[in-house]
């Protein structure tokens, strides 16, 4: 396979790695929480949040099948309250969980995940770049912000995978079921692709090796642009 064709399927990767990742950051289904149900024919609050944001649906619950279990789905009709965190308001402590250190891992998992957008736009830029004649220099640093960027993505989803966790896990929340949803396999997904598809344009980028043992990379023909 040529380098053009190569760096294609590379450049086509990264940017569905790059609209994972987007996807992942700017909406809220990052995982979705249910309290028990205690009685029927009332309203139980089940929530769902991302980065940014946590709503919560009251869904109205009929079956007695379901007492004692958590509520749900978070797909039956409802009323919708959203709330953003308020992460860079000092001063103000966080109720949305019930938990004071939920806003904490929120703002850590929240920055990784700029970090990695602003990784995304530099490695963007460069592919832009090296789209001129002459310039596949600049394939090697592309990759490299890539890969960053993947870098940070998994880092953001281990950060609000342990803040689920504890919040599970503390004795002072009223969640007691969880799963993850669509916006954390999207942040998975962008993770794969973009630290694949960097480390993908890092080898791309090296020189030809020779064909044969006995020659030098000097002595290799030349590459078919």
């Amino acid at each position: 396979m040529q380098k053009e064709t190569k760096t294609k399927i590379l450049f086509f990767v990264i940017m569905v790695g790059s609209v994972c990742m987007l996807t992942a950051v700017v909406t809220d289904h990052w995982a979705v929480l249910s309290p028990r149900v205690e009685n029927v024919n009332t309203t139980c609050e089940a929530a769902h949040f991302g980065l940014w944001r946590l709503c919560k649906k009251h869904i109205y619950i009929e079956d007695e099948e379901l007492i004692g279990k958590g509520c749900g789905p978070i797909s039956l009709p409802g009323e919708m309250n959203c709330s953003y965190f308020r992460h860079f308001t000092p001063g103000e402590d966080s109720e949305i969980f019930e938990v004071k250190t939920q806003r904490e891992y929120n703002i850590s998992a929240a920055a990784i995940a700029i970090f990695s957008l602003v990784f995304m736009i530099l490695g963007t830029l460069c592919v832009l770049g090296s789209l001129r004649k002459g310039k596949d220099y600049l394939y090697k640093p592309a990759g490299m912000f890539f890969a960053f960027a993947g870098l940070c993505a998994i880092i953001s989803v281990e950060v609000m995978r342990q803040s689920v966790k504890r919040m599970i896990e503390s004795e002072e929340t009223i969640w007691i079921e969880y799963y993850y949803s669509w916006s954390f396999a999207c942040a998975c997904t962008g993770f794969v692709l973009l630290l694949l598809s960097g480390i993908g344009l890092l080898l791309v980028s090296m020189p030809q090796m020779p064909r044969n043992p006995w020659e030098t990379c000097m002595d290799a023909e030349p590459e078919q642009i």
